[in-house]
């Protein structure tokens, strides 16, 4: 079973996200602010990991280039989401590291497609 780890600081997101994973056949994990996310990335080590950006106390660019520059962690895909849909939002996580961009609110047919993409190595 596939893990992934939800990094989202909105309770009403990460229910709605983790929910909707679980039903289709995902073990979820979460997080509530970037620097957890970035502790339970080394903690679990999730098959993938859906990254915030816009997160309390570390926000998802810096722990995205954090999680990507720890040899241990490296390895592990990262999607970023965020409610913003700009270019330049997508160029700026891929610079961060992400392996993918996804915006909010998520289509769930599109994110699960890019969640498999990478968990099998495709992505």
């Amino acid at each position: 079973m596939t893990k992934i780890l939800i990094v989202e600081d909105n309770e009403m997101n990460r229910d709605m996200l983790s929910r909707r994973l679980t039903k289709k056949g995902y073990e979820i994990e979460m997080a509530e602010d970037g620097a957890l996310g970035l502790q339970a990335i080394k903690d679990l080590k999730p098959d993938l990991v859906l990254m915030d950006i816009g997160l309390p106390v570390m926000n998802g660019w810096e722990a995205t280039t954090a999680a990507k520059a720890d040899e241990s962690i490296a390895h592990i895909p990262i999607i970023a989401l965020t409610a913003h849909a700009l270019e330049e939002d997508r160029i700026k996580a891929l610079e961060a590291g992400a392996d993918d961009f996804d915006t909010k609110p998520v289509d769930l047919k599109r994110l699960i497609g890019k969640i498999e993409a990478l968990a099998s190595g495709e992505g």
